[in-house]
Order: C-alpha cells, then structure tokens, then sequence
C-alpha cells in the first residue's frame, strides 16, 4: 500500500507539471488571485484530472507488469539482426513484433515505391512504444508501422496500408509581381551601368582632345591648318608617334623634287621642295655634318615625339654612289621663316606675342617631359635653342626645330646619351653655367635648365617687336629687332666674350619701362627675368611657363591699322 502511494504522488506530480507546461505554452497560465467560487470550482477540476491520469497509469502499469518478463519470437524481412534474409528474430523481454510499410525511391524507375518490413521491436523502456507510436503518423514520415505483441510471428499476418507521405504546399507567392519588380529592377541597374559607361567613354575622349588641344582662350580661337594629304599620311601611318616606316621613307625621298634654296647655314642648306604637289622642306647636310644627320634623324624618330610645336618630320634618307654622299631630311615646309626672319621684317601685336610665347613653351615641355608607359618617351634636351631654330607656321605658332645637339634621358637606366658630335651651341644664346663650364654633364636637369636661359632671350627678341599705343594719341611704339647683347658684343662673339659679359659683368638684356604697362608683356618680361637668372636652380621649367601663359585674360582681337613710330 505504501508504494501505491508513493506512485499515486508521483504521477500526480508529473500531471500537474504536464498540466502547467501545457498551459504556459498555449498561453493560457494567468498568474491572478482567485475568488472563494473560482478556486472551489478549481480545485474540483483539478482533482477530476488528478483521478484520470491516475487510473491510467495504474492500467498501464499493470500491462507493463504483465508483459514485463514476456519474451516473443518475431518474423523477419529487411530489418533481420546480422542482414539474415527471411530469418526469426526474437525480442528482449518486454519487446513486441512489428510490421511496417515506408516508400522510398527507386533510382532505376525515378518513382517512390512502397517498402515492407518485418521485424522485433525493442521494449517500451528502450522506446519501442514511442516509435510504434510516432512513426505510425504517415503525414510526418511517409511510413506506417503496426506493431503486435500477442504471441509469437504475430506480425507475419499484419499489413499495414499504404499511405504516401503527404507535404504541406508552400504558399503561393505573388510570382508575376516579384518578377515584375526584379525585370524592372534589373533593367534599372543595367541602363544605369550603360549609361556610366557611355558618359566615361565620352569623359575620357573629351580630356584627350582637349590635353592635344589644350591651349589659352585666344590660341582656341585662332584658325588651326588644315591637314595636308602628306600630314594625314605621317599621321595615320606612325601610330606609336615615330614617323612613317623606313620603307616609305625612303620612297618619298626618291620622289622628292628641289625647287629652290631658301637658306644655308654652317650645318649645310634648307631647300624648298615638293612631293606630288605638296610643298616639303630638305635639310642637305654637309660630309663633315654626318653625326648631326644622324642625331637629329634618330631624336626625331624617337617614340610619341609628334607634337604640334616641334617641326613635322616626315622622312630621312642617306644617299651615295662613291664618290659623294648625300644626307637629306625631309620635313613639314612653313613658308614665313624662322622666328629670327619673322622678327626682323614685322611686328607683333600683344595676342600674337602671347601666341608665340604659349606655343614656344607648350613644345619645350614636350620635349623636356619623359613620358611613361609602353610605348613611352625619353625626355629631351635641345641644347640650342635660339630664334633661327625657330619656324613659324601659319596659324602664328611656333615650331621648334634643328636637333642636332639634343641630349636624350632615360630615367630608368638612369642614361644621358649625348650624341658624339662636335658641334657646340650658339655662343650668343649660351647660359653662364655653360659658359664658365660649371654645367655637370651628369645630372640631365642642368641641360633642361640651360635651354630655359636660352628661352628668356628668345622672349627678349619676340618683346622687343610687340608695339602697344603711345599714351596719349593713336600711335603705336616698338623697339627695332636685334639679337641679345647686340649692344655689349660683336655680331660673332667668342667664348671669353660671352664669359666676360655673361659671367663676370652679370649683364642681361635691358627691360625698356614701356613693357610695364602692357600684361602680356609685362607677364612676359617677369618670366624671360627668371628664365635667365644667374642660379639655375631657380630657374623657371618650360611646364611653368606654359601655364603661366595660359592663365593670360587675352582676347584674340582683329589687327586695326595703326601708325608705327
């Protein structure tokens, strides 16, 4: 009797634990007081369940006493001990025998199939009443399972039904909206990504032609030259910026046909010649001139050297039969001349002074600057540059030319080749440090600062003709043109002139105070007396300078007639 008790107590406890789990889960636990009736009312329920959950586990304990020691011998088929095919198996005590059915599928038909097995099932302690229980709900399994414990090979007669395992359909979502909203979404992103691409595709060609182009606001609006037929050839032809192939080169300067000498000088004579109807120029060099053939030929070859504001090169060739040789070079033909034959017969107004300084600085910069990259550029040195080295085309821009003296830098091998050549520069047109040979052959950002000393001057001459209005009246005023230091040495100077005024008197062409009152050239005196310094280091680049004429507020105004005095 005790331990009916204690297992009445027991169980009691276990239900109302179940019964407040229960209650907590579905929501229905309230934690309130409760009135005198409500509590009388409940603790009746209470005992009503208390009295059910007792008589039932005395029933099941009293089976499970029954059944305790029993020990079945089951029938067997796909779920035999050790894999026996069609064998006996028997339970433990208190196990029971079962018969279950499952679908599966079959790889070879690709459908489900149903699968029947025979077997022992272990006892209610071990589990087997829970899985007789829980796998017997097709509709969570696929498989029913009906198990037996009323004698031995019980459940060779027992065939549970069928039952496919049954799935809950996911609800239908809204497809033709989601595809809708990802169709439109999609062809947003896609339209937005062309329309990136296009507007960097234009960004990118409008910065190139304007870096080619690239120039202050009265150089835009001036007429650019059309492209001759020969221009386009050396265009289309020398992609990587070098000139036409030695093939074609050789071609055109056995096509070539003198016309007349327009100028000699000590390197040999310029000749104005034609090629299918197009006006070219040929530089013949002497015999005694070849290694000046040979490095201008070479500098002017050099990879992406095409620019607007260095003389076209178009072809180079070396002719000879024993007993002479020829050494021509074929380039662009400008008809007005050289800067120095410009200036000696005409005058410039303040915009065309800007123009030549722009463009004569926009060419020096190209040519001082490395370019980087496959296919990339040395940068250059000129080493003579001086207003005879100088065209001028006919839009009023300059051209530079002649580099026969030019030294080359490769900053990756860290090589300056400077070409064998006896030539020197113009002594006229040297800078102090050259002159006192202080110059380090070494460091190639000295040849760069020389040929700035050397652009001052130029800027001296070009200033000199620029006329600007006489307080006043209606006339106009200039200086005559004349070379730097015309007044202090000989028309052929020596070194130890140049020395002697250059490097030991400090001189430097005069300033006339009428520049002053003009901006442009007011700008242009500034920069031609920083060009020119003394110390190198101090100098101002040929970039600097180009931006600085750039920034010039000029308008491009049409020439009125004015009396020159």
């Amino acid at each position: 009797m005790l331990c009916v008790g204690l297992r009445r107590a027991r169980f009691s406890l276990i239900i109302s634990v179940l019964v407040f789990i229960v209650q907590v889960k579905t929501g229905e636990f309230r934690a309130h007081v409760l009135s005198v009736d409500e509590a009388s009312s409940t603790s009746a329920a209470v005992d009503d369940v208390i009295a059910a959950a007792l008589a039932a586990a005395h029933d099941q304990l009293q089976s499970t006493e029954t059944q305790n020691a029993r020990t079945l011998s089951c029938y067997c088929d796909g779920s035999c001990p050790d894999n026996v095919v069609n064998g006996t198996c028997e339970t433990r005590p208190g196990g029971s025998c079962f018969s279950a059915v499952e679908e599966v599928y079959d790889e070879t038909t690709g459908t489900y199939e149903e699968e029947r097995t025979y077997g022992c099932m272990p006892p209610e302690e071990n589990g087997g009443l829970l899985m007789c229980k829980v796998a017997a709900m097709p509709h969570i399994h696929g498989k029913n399972i009906v198990c037996c414990d009323g004698g031995d090979f019980c459940n060779r007669d027992l065939h549970p039904a069928y039952m496919p395992k049954i799935t809950t359909p996911a609800p239908e979502l809204p497809v033709s909206e989601s595809v809708h909203t990802l169709v439109l979404f999609a062809a947003l992103i896609i339209s937005l990504s062309v329309f990136i691409v296009v507007l960097s595709l234009i960004c990118v060609t409008c910065r190139r032609r304007e870096k080619l182009r690239k120039q202050p606001r009265l150089i835009n609006s001036m007429c650019n030259s059309q492209l001759s037929p020969l221009s386009q050839l050396v265009e289309q032809s020398s992609g990587s910026g070098s000139g036409l192939p030695l093939l074609v080169q050789r071609t055109i300067a056995k096509q070539i046909q003198m016309v007349r000498l327009v100028g000699k000088g000590r390197y040999g004579e310029v000749w104005l010649a034609q090629w299918r109807d197009e006006k070219v120029a040929v530089k013949t060099f002497f015999t005694t001139e070849e290694a000046s053939w040979f490095r201008e030929t070479e500098i002017y070859q050099t990879v992406l050297m095409r620019h607007e504001n260095i003389l076209g090169f178009i072809a180079a060739d070396i002719k000879g039969n024993g007993s002479w040789t020829q050494m021509l070079l074929i380039t662009d033909y400008h008809e007005i001349g050289s800067l120095h034959d410009h200036l000696s017969t005409s005058v410039i107004t303040p915009q065309k002074l800007q123009l030549l300084a722009y463009s004569l600085a926009s060419g020096l910069a190209h040519l001082h600057d490395e370019i980087f990259g496959t296919p990339g550029k040395p940068a250059i040195a000129h080493r003579d540059i001086k207003s005879k080295n100088i065209l001028v085309k006919r839009n009023g821009q300059c051209a530079i030319a002649d580099f026969g003296l030019a030294v080359k830098y490769i900053s990756e091998l860290d090589e300056i080749h400077i070409a064998q050549n006896t030539r020197v520069g113009t002594r006229r047109y040297m800078a102090p440090e050259v002159l006192s040979q202080a110059l380090n052959p070494q460091q190639f950002e000295e040849f760069k600062r020389a040929d700035m000393y050397s652009v001052g001057l130029v800027f001296w001459e070009m200033a000199r003709r620029c006329y600007t209005p006489i307080a006043g009246t209606k006339t106009t005023t200039c200086e005559d043109y004349a070379l730097p230091y015309h007044d202090v040495v000989p028309s052929d100077p020596t070194f130890e002139d140049m020395h002697a005024v250059v490097c030991v008197k400090g001189f430097r062409p005069p300033i006339p105070a009428r520049w002053q009152e003009d901006d442009v050239l007011a700008t242009i005196a500034k920069i031609m007396q920083e060009c020119w310094h003394p110390n190198p280091t101090v100098r101002l680049t040929a970039l600097r300078v180009k931006k600085t004429l750039g920034r010039l507020e000029s308008d491009c105004l049409i020439d009125v007639p004015m009396k020159i005095v």
